[in-house]
């Protein structure tokens, strides 16, 4: 595992992991030192804790509750994973403003509002964007405390062979996600009936296929729009939207923000960031 300190302030670290485990190294137990919040970028890995498994993929998120222990598994995916870490002091969790069960969750799936977010801090880390790192950070802690609230999810009794279709079924969505895919289609390549295929994908992930592919083409779009590169309408198709007018919708939906003032945020306008930190998580 190479872990690399990307920030270290008085209050929030970031520290870039790169795992490159294969399905024949033996898992080995660690212990969180710090409440942290990590954004996978890449790749799957299964995540025990507290006597529970989570299988997670691009977009999920893994939470770190000091002082517990911790397994990292490596059975279904051989290419290695990359995760960008927040590790938040107990101050920061203080002022966050909730208590230390939501930092006990395990991990959350792929979700729209946390993804955009994942992506512009990855954006910053690469240069991409003027946005500042630890502002971002503290934002994706923040919106995780307010989206983590009682979706604390239970122990899944699936077996291996399930848990590998699943995770390689969202593999195939994420490389695939710029085209269209329908639920038959993504059955098909997992090999089993679409109604199967919907409720064994929905255990072992958190999330629908369908949500899964449209998160993909949310964090798709967010990097895009984070490179600068692209017109919103070119982000959109790009990643894989089919109608604009859906796209700025959906994106504005997640981000809490249209597309061209998120592209704005990611070119370091802080008027932007300042608001939406000083807005509060409606539900």
């Amino acid at each position: 595992m190479a872990a690399t300190t990307l920030s270290q302030g008085d209050a929030l670290t970031v520290v870039d992991y790169r795992c490159e485990a294969c399905p024949t190294d033996t898992p080995f137990a660690e212990v969180h030192e710090a409440f942290s919040v990590s954004y996978v970028r890449k790749g799957s890995f299964g995540y025990r804790t507290r006597g529970e498994t989570f299988e997670l993929v691009a977009g999920s998120v893994l939470v770190g509750h000091p002082g517990d222990e911790f397994m990292c598994t490596h059975d279904h995916h051989v290419c290695g994973d990359e995760c960008l870490s927040f590790q938040l002091t107990p101050a920061l969790v203080a002022a966050i403003g909730d208590g230390r069960r939501v930092w006990q969750t395990g991990c959350l799936p792929p979700l729209p509002d946390l993804m955009v977010l994942g992506e512009l801090a990855q954006a910053v880390v690469e240069g991409k964007s003027d946005a500042g790192l630890n502002e971002v950070g503290m934002m994706f802690a923040a919106r995780f405390v307010g989206t983590a609230g009682g979706r604390k999810r239970k122990p899944m009794a699936v077996k291996a062979r399930d848990r590998r279709r699943a995770v390689d079924a969202a593999l195939w969505i994420d490389r695939h996600a710029h085209q269209p895919i329908s639920l038959d289609h993504a059955a098909g390549e997992a090999g089993v009936s679409p109604f199967h295929f919907l409720r064994l994908f929905a255990r072992v992930l958190g999330v629908t296929p369908h949500q899964y592919l449209i998160r993909a083409r949310l964090r798709r779009a967010a990097r895009l729009l984070a490179d600068g590169a692209e017109s919103v309408t070119d982000v959109a198709f790009d990643a894989g939207f089919a109608d604009l007018s859906n796209f700025v919708r959906t994106f504005h939906r997640a981000a809490g923000m249209p597309p061209r003032r998120f592209q704005q945020a990611a070119r370091g306008d802080r008027r932007i960031l300042e608001a939406r930190l000083a807005t509060p998580l409606v539900h």
